[in-house]
C-alpha cells in the first residue's frame, strides 16, 4: 500500500485494518492523536465507552470505532476489535526504524563470540567471550553482553542494559534501557559473625515474546535457573529475585517485587507494588491488585488484593469497615459497661477476661 510523506486515505487505511469504512474514502490522514488534540488531518480513536463523550467535540478527521459506535462528527473506521486496530494503526504511521547490519567501530566484540551477520551492534557495547547474538538481533549502543550469554533472534536490547554470564535470551525479546539480567541473588547464611555469601551459580532464562521494562532486576538463580516463560510482559522497577520461575504471559505491574523461589502462574496479573514472600506459589490466573502482600500460596484463579492478599470483595468489606473502627469499639467499650453494671445488680459473676482493648 503506498503513501507519500507517512500519509494515507481513509480508504487505504480500512484495508490495511480489515475496518469497514464510514464515510470519504479519499480523505487523508497523516498521523494518529489522542481525541482532546486530534486535527482534520489526524485519526483518533474509541476504545471505550468513557471516551465517547469527548469523541462527540473532538476535531478528529476520523476514529477508529468499534461495532456499536455512532453519531460522531466525522467518518469511521469500524474494526470487530478496536484496540487490536489501534496496535496496527501506530505501527503503520510509527514503523520500527530499519535495522542497519553490522557491529560499530567502537564496540568490543571478542574474538570467540558469535555475532550474526544480519544483526546489529551499536557504538561501545561490548559482547564477552563466548556470547551469541542471533540473526536480526538489535544491541544498541552502551550494552553489556557477557561470558556465555545468548540472545536469540529479532530481540532488542536497548542502552545500558546489562547481560550477565550465562544468560539466555529467547526470540523477539525487548530489554529496556537499565534492566540487569543475571545479577547475584541475594543468598546469605549467618555464622554467628558475618553473614557468609552463598555463591550465585546458576542461570536466567528469558523465553520468547518477553518484554522487560527499564531498571528490572532479574537475579541469577542459586542453581538451576530463574525462568521467565513465553509471552510475559515486566514494567518498570521490577524485582525478580534468585529461582523464581513466572509462567507464560503474565503481567508484572512497575515495583512489584517477587521473592525467591516462588512460582507465578501462566496468565497471572501482579498490579503495582505488590509484595510477594519468598517460596510462595502464586495459581494461574490469579490477579493481584496493586499494594498487596502476599505472605502465603494463592492458588485458585481469581482477584485478590490488600494485606495480607484476600478475594477482593472480602477486602474491600474489611477495608471499607476500617474507618469505623474507633466508633464500634467505643460502642462495645460502652456495652461492656453496661453488661458489667446488670451483672452486678443480678449477681452474676463476671466471666475471666477485661475490656476490648482501644488502642
Amino acid at each position: 500500500m503506498g503513501n507519500t510523506g507517512g500519509a494515507y486515505t481513509l480508504g487505504q487505511l480500512a484495508q490495511a485494518l480489515g475496518a469497514v469504512l464510514e464515510g470519504d474514502s479519499g480523505r487523508v490522514i497523516r498521523g494518529v492523536a489522542p481525541l482532546e488534540t486530534a486535527g482534520p488531518d489526524q485519526i483518533s480513536f474509541v476504545t471505550h465507552p468513557r471516551y465517547l463523550l469527548p469523541a462527540k467535540t473532538s476535531r478528529a478527521g476520523a476514529f477508529l470505532v468499534g461495532a456499536d459506535v455512532k453519531d460522531l462528527p466525522a467518518p469511521l473506521l469500524r474494526a470487530a476489535s478496536p484496540q487490536t486496530a489501534l496496535i496496527a494503526l501506530l505501527k503503520l504511521f510509527h514503523p520500527a526504524p530499519p535495522l542497519a547490519p553490522g557491529t560499530h567501530p567502537s564496540a568490543l566484540v571478542a574474538g570467540d563470540s558469535r555475532v550474526h551477520a544480519s544483526a546489529s551492534v551499536g557504538a561501545y557495547a561490548v559482547i564477552q567471550s563466548r556470547a551469541v547474538v542471533g540473526a536480526r538481533a538489535r544491541i544498541f549502543p552502551l550494552v553489556y553482553v557477557g561470558e556465555g550469554a545468548e540472545i536469540g533472534e529479532e530481540t532488542t536490547v536497548y542502552p545500558q542494559v546489562v547481560i550477565r554470564e550465562g544468560v539466555r535470551i529467547g526470540r523477539r525479546v525487548i530489554i529496556h534501557s537499565g534492566a540487569v539480567l543475571g545479577s547475584d541473588g541475594f543468598g546469605y547464611a549467618f555464622d554467628g559473625r558475618v553473614h557468609q555469601k552463598i555463591p550465585q551459580v546458576g542461570g536466567v532464562v528469558i523465553e520468547d515474546d518477553v518484554e522487560i521494562g527499564a531498571n528490572v532486576t532479574i537475579d541469577r538463580a542459586t542453581l538451576g535457573d530463574t525462568v521467565v516463560r513465553r509471552g510475559t510482559k515486566i514494567d518498570n522497577l521490577v524485582q525478580v529475585a534468585h529461582n523464581v520461575e513466572i509462567g507464560q504471559h503474565a503481567i508484572v505491574v512497575a515495583q512489584s517485587g517477587i521473592s525467591g523461589s516462588c512460582r507465578v502462574g501462566n496468565g497471572a496479573v501482579l498490579g503495582g507494588q505488590v509484595g510477594i514472600a519468598d517460596h510462595v506459589t502464586i495459581g494461574d490466573g490469579v490477579m493481584l491488585g496493586g499494594q498487596s502482600g502476599v505472605p502465603g500460596d494463592i492458588r485458585a484463579a481469581g482477584q485478590y488484593w490488600g494485606t495480607p492478599a484476600r478475594p477482593v470483595a472480602e477486602a474491600r468489606r474489611i477495608y471499607g469497615a476500617m474507618p469505623r473502627l474507633p466508633d464500634l469499639l467505643k460502642k462495645v467499650r460502652a456495652l461492656e459497661r453496661r453488661v458489667r453494671e446488670l451483672e452486678g445488680r443480678l449477681g452474676i459473676q463476671s466471666p475471666e477476661g477485661g475490656e476490648v482493648d482501644g488502642g
